[in-house]
């Protein structure tokens, strides 16, 4: 047996620099983003792609500017909104205490946590179920790490209510969101042939325009592919930011964060390199590089990308690396991507990716999701069949997500 990463949610600032999907209101819940969250408790939502025995979670406090203290800290297996299963919810230490204090800047590793209801009779039943991680913040904890885009309903309760993840029930859980808080890592611990692929990347990866709770991403397609198909146990984890760069923004700062977080090589270490069990890793990036905003270069681009592979490589001597073709956004209503020499960067990047010798192999997201008539994206990735409201022709639609799952080669991710 061996802890692999079983759960990722990369945090990409202070919230509420991001850009969430279908967030409900929360002016009530955070009334003042810089004093962030005060005596309140959230519970989590997140779906390991894998069940084990024993589990850790990652409290992050990367992007903050204080010390943040968390308190009563529960996982359990949900039942239905902010409600567990009975008899599922397991209390989680930190070094044999209940509490934990995290300085700004820093990340901590819980310590194993027994899930005494896991076993070889309920593990078919656990897959797909969903973990609740509840947690109090006792003080005000300052600007809060997140990710903005979790696509996933959570639920959190309002200043001054206290602590509350000891509870079952969803009563004390009054108001929802569609991110996630400190929380960026759960790992699980299972068997030793246990194969971990990570998807790392941009908006197209986290999932824009997929479908609330629906968990059909490319990573989600990919996950259950392989759930049918594979000899041995497998993990595909989601590292994407929406408006994530590979080298840009040059600097990023607390004070004037980027919506799409640091860049994919200031981030690697985290959201890549710490993670447990990593066998491939699939990069899909560069997008907003050669947006407006970004305006790099296509030698900048590639050059980034040599490094991050090098670094992994480093990192991991055996790991697989793939690189992802960028879709098109040839016709696009955002007007970031919407200029000619955008496509030409992107196809320029793709014959890098392609041709280069830099990557272990290709995963032809282009050819899976491009309308050779127009150069455009196939329209019926694009009409509206998910969060509602037309498409903007650079994110697929839930179908666009599944025919990029389907284009992976499952033979190259493993080289076996």
């Amino acid at each position: 047996m061996k802890w692999v990463t079983s759960w990722i949610g990369s945090v990409q600032g202070p919230y509420p620099a991001g850009n969430p999907s279908a967030q409900p209101l929360l002016s009530g819940v955070f009334p003042q983003p810089n004093q962030g969250a005060c005596d309140q408790s959230f519970r989590l939502i997140v779906r390991p792609d894998l069940w084990g025995p024993q589990v850790r979670i990652r409290l992050s406090n990367a992007l903050g500017t204080q010390a943040v203290r968390f308190a009563d800290v529960y996982v359990g297996v949900q039942l239905g909104s902010a409600a567990l299963l009975p008899n599922t919810q397991q209390a989680v230490t930190f070094a044999g205490q209940r509490q934990v204090q995290i300085p700004a800047g820093e990340w901590v590793w819980s310590d194993a946590i027994d899930l005494p209801f896991v076993n070889a009779t309920t593990l078919p039943w656990l897959d797909g179920r969903k973990l609740a991680v509840s947690f109090h913040v006792p003080d005000t904890s300052g600007p809060m790490t997140w990710h903005a885009k979790g696509l996933t309903t959570s639920y959190v309760n309002a200043p001054g209510t206290g602590s509350q993840g000891h509870r079952e029930d969803e009563a004390a859980f009054t108001h929802t969101t569609t991110s996630w808080y400190f929380l960026d890592a759960v790992d699980m611990l299972a068997p030793a042939d246990t194969r971990v692929v990570v998807g790392f990347g941009d908006s197209i990866t986290d999932g824009t325009a997929s479908t609330l709770n629906g968990d059909d991403r490319w990573p989600d397609v990919l996950t259950r592919r392989l759930r049918q198909r594979s000899p041995h146990p497998v993990v595909v984890l989601n590292a994407g930011i929406g408006g994530n760069q590979v080298v840009g923004p040059a600097q990023y700062s607390l004070d004037q964060p980027m919506a799409g977080g640091p860049s994919a090589l200031a981030r690697l270490a985290r959201d890549v390199l710490s993670l447990s069990g990593v066998t491939t890793v699939i990069w899909l990036e560069g997008t907003n590089d050669f947006s407006k905003n970004g305006n790099a270069s296509v030698d900048a681009v590639a050059q980034g990308m040599r490094e991050g592979v090098a670094r992994m490589r480093q990192h991991w001597p055996h790991v697989r690396v793939l690189g992802a073709t960028l879709v098109s956004a040839v016709g696009t209503t955002s007007e970031a991507h919407a200029f000619a020499e955008h496509d030409d960067k992107r196809c320029a990047l793709n014959e890098f990716i392609r041709h280069a010798g830099v990557f272990d192999g290709v995963v032809e997201f282009d050819a899976a999701t491009l309308d050779p008539s127009t150069g455009a994206m196939q329209p019926a990735f694009v009409h509206d069949t998910t969060t509602g409201g037309p498409g903007d022709k650079l994110h697929p639609n839930r179908l666009g997500y599944q025919a990029m799952g389907m284009a992976v080669d499952l033979q190259a991710l493993f080289g076996d």
